[in-house]
């Protein structure tokens, strides 16, 4: 693990299948896990099935900010179903969402942004899940989020929540795909996605900072629409922020 290079990784893998990029990274490490919120990590799901021996060696996790659409978690537990998988649930660390809501209230990020709010209810778990890990495994592309997410690797050291002591590997294997290619596979093979993308949703995150999006407006335009475009990530992948 110690040896892994995961910029000539990047450079070697860059033009293969997502498929093929999830079989190495599978390969390669033992301790890794899949985050799973989105379509897009549905997909990554499918693909680890078709090339794992054993699915009960596959490790998923998903963040419950508490905030969460009902539609959403009818889709959590739908593809735990239709999978046979278990899914780590992470939520907040109770004292620090009690603290947050009794001083800010549950609005807050209307006034002062959103950074606050995401930092205890999803980075801070994040955070936590990750320290467990030598590497994960996210659904992120290059072309969902103007400023952030255009120069997304196949994969790449993460330097947000991993460390000189404590390397941690991120794996992007859908950074070349479009939100185009995602759907056509979810169609053709029949992957359970959220019921909210029938109702106009595209980007889904928490209930009160998520809404759907009009025609060829851009499926990030739905999140946090009270802010500045370019500056639209949680924190889950800060690091994007410094490319």
């Amino acid at each position: 693990m110690s040896q892994f290079n995961a910029n000539q990784f990047a450079l070697e893998f860059d033009t293969e299948s997502p498929k093929k990029i999830i079989e190495q990274a599978l390969q390669q490490f033992d301790n890794i896990a899949i985050s799973f919120s989105g379509a897009e990590d549905v997909v990554l799901i499918e693909l680890a099935c078709k090339v794992i021996d054993d699915k009960s060696k596959l490790k998923v996790f998903s963040l419950d900010t508490g905030r969460l659409h009902p539609e959403t978690y009818r889709f959590i537990d739908k593809v735990r179903q239709h999978y046979g998988i278990t899914i780590d649930i992470m939520t907040p660390e109770h004292e620090a969402l009690q603290n947050f809501v009794r001083e800010k209230g549950l609005f807050s990020f209307f006034e002062d942004g959103h950074q606050e709010c995401c930092g205890v209810r999803k980075v801070a778990p994040l955070r936590r899940k990750l320290s467990t890990l030598d590497a994960w495994i996210t659904g992120q592309r290059k072309d969902q989020s103007p400023g952030t997410r255009n120069n997304v690797p196949v994969a790449e050291n993460d330097t947000a929540f991993g460390s000189e002591e404590s390397p941690l590997v991120k794996f992007n294997p859908l950074a070349n795909w479009s939100s185009e290619q995602v759907w056509e596979y979810i169609r053709m093979f029949d992957v359970p996605y959220n019921e909210l993308h029938e109702k106009g949703f595209t980007s889904i995150g928490c209930e009160p900072c998520t809404r759907a999006v009009l025609p060829n407006q851009h499926e990030r335009e739905g999140r946090w629409w009270w802010e500045e475009s370019t500056h639209k990530e949680c924190g889950l992948h800060a690091g994007n922020l410094n490319k």
